[in-house]
């Protein structure tokens, strides 16, 4: 049973010239224990659907239409109070940039033990203490650390101490928003390894926000991909590696250096990402794809599910697609 639903939402940002339509009609669900990762190009949508699970969109976005269910609780029509409680305890953020994430005039201990007062304000401060260095522990970083303030620390460190403080309250599901995009390889190998570990142990259900396709092929279990605001297609990760359906995928994972095979030379895809105050009708990636037809420009294709894992929203699949 998926511990996450999320139905037909749409969210849009009204401008000046118009209303962009960030995130178009998507459908998705998490599974308890699963990480799924979401990748597309950057404006694709990704990073605004992940703030929406917590009702964090920054005005003037705004949720227009469909359902955002966690534990069949409509997140779109909770209270703002409701939302502070669900916010940390039951799904936690690591967002991308932690040394703007983190507030710089705090230590790390404290910065921890607000977290858990705001959802338990009963405990005591050497029970607080004693989770948080537990926290750390489990983190690889020494608990003197806990007095430092965020510039003290390496940007190694600040990613650890950030997705820490998704975990502090033992959090169902955790958003993790471009987690290696500070660090170097080294690093990232690590975190790859830590992740990994973290989801055994707290059973934790993940949704993986990045461009980093090597990561989402050692870490999730599903991969969505989403373009130009809707998504294109999903299904189990060795699946769509294997065997990628949508002309959009296939480009992603062509983009991608292997140094397993004799390539010469990195592939890319031609043109760039629509223009979301006026995309093109029909299918939004016919303007770059290398196999469009005719219907592609003409009428938007729907989502269409093959031999039940893999689901893809493409016209060239359209004569065996079962809906």
């Amino acid at each position: 049973m998926a511990i996450l639903s999320i139905r037909n939402l749409v969210i849009d940002y009204p401008i000046n010239i118009g209303t962009v339509r960030a995130v178009d009609g998507v459908s998705i669900d998490l599974e308890k224990g699963e990480t799924l990762g979401l990748v597309g190009e950057s404006g694709c949508g990704k990073s605004t659907l992940g703030l929406s699970i917590l009702n964090l969109l920054r005005p003037p976005g705004r949720i227009t239409s469909g359902s955002i269910s966690f534990d069949r609780t409509d997140i779109v029509t909770m209270t703002r109070r409701e939302l502070l409680q669900m916010r940390g305890r039951d799904i936690a953020m690591v967002f991308q940039n932690p040394l703007t994430s983190l507030n710089p005039l705090y230590r790390i201990d404290r910065q921890f033990y607000e977290t858990i007062r705001r959802h338990e304000p009963n405990i005591k401060k050497k029970e607080a203490i004693e989770r948080i260095a537990s926290v750390l522990d489990s983190l690889g970083i020494e608990r003197a650390r806990m007095n430092d303030y965020p510039h003290q620390l390496s940007g190694g460190m600040r990613q650890r101490i950030m997705i820490g403080l998704g975990l502090i309250l033992n959090p169902d599901i955790v958003i993790a928003d471009e987690p290696t995009t500070s660090l170097d390889v080294i690093v990232e190998a690590g975190f790859i390894d830590l992740l990994a570990r973290l989801k055994r142990n707290f059973n934790l259900s993940v949704i993986l926000i990045t461009h980093n396709l090597g990561l989402v092929a050692q870490l999730a279990n599903r991969v969505a991909v989403m373009y130009a605001g809707k998504l294109v297609e999903i299904g189990e990760a060795d699946q769509i590696f294997k065997e990628p359906l949508h002309p959009y995928t296939k480009g992603l994972i062509c983009c991608v250096p292997n140094i397993k095979l004799d390539q010469e030379q990195l592939e890319i895809m031609d043109g760039n990402p629509p223009d979301l105050v006026d995309p093109p009708s029909g299918c939004r990636f016919s303007p770059r794809c290398p196999e469009v037809m005719d219907r592609c420009r003409i009428e938007a294709p729907v989502m269409a599910t093959f031999d039940k894992k893999t689901s893809a929203a493409c016209w060239l699949y359209n004569t065996v697609a079962t809906t």
